[in-house]
């Protein structure tokens, strides 16, 4: 079992800059490949990163790629979204996932993953 707490969104003009946080509970976080996904209202929740458990393999939809970077800090079971040059279609509820290290790697659908965090709200005004 694993708990997921994001932190870290909030209200920033475009252009601006903020820093998500995904803490997890347990011992074995490091056994985990994460992911982030976004959800804006009315629209269908959809894939923005994710990183192996070792945090070398990264992977970014089109849409954050070059703006956005994700890491992880095994030690401190956190994993990390930078994201900078927002645009107010980044406006969304943001969640961190993790899907189990093991079997067919898969890191682009929600499906994939074994739990999820409640979800922080990132709006970025124009």
């Amino acid at each position: 079992q694993v708990q997921l707490v994001e932190s870290g969104g909030g209200l920033v003009q475009a252009g601006g800059s903020l820093r998500l946080s995904c803490a997890a509970s347990g011992r074995t976080f490091s056994s985990y490949r994460m992911g982030w996904f976004r959800q804006a209202p009315g629209k269908e929740r959809e894939f923005v990163s994710g990183i192996s458990s070792s945090g070398t393999i990264t992977y970014y939809a089109d849409s954050v790629k070059g703006r956005f970077t994700i890491s992880r800090d095994n030690a401190k079971n956190t994993v990390y979204l930078q994201m900078n040059s927002l645009k107010p279609e980044d406006t969304a509820v943001y969640s961190c996932a993790a899907q189990m290290a093991v079997g067919l790697v898969n890191y682009y659908a929600a499906l994939a993953y074994n739990y999820w965090g409640q979800g922080t709200q990132v709006t970025v005004s124009s």
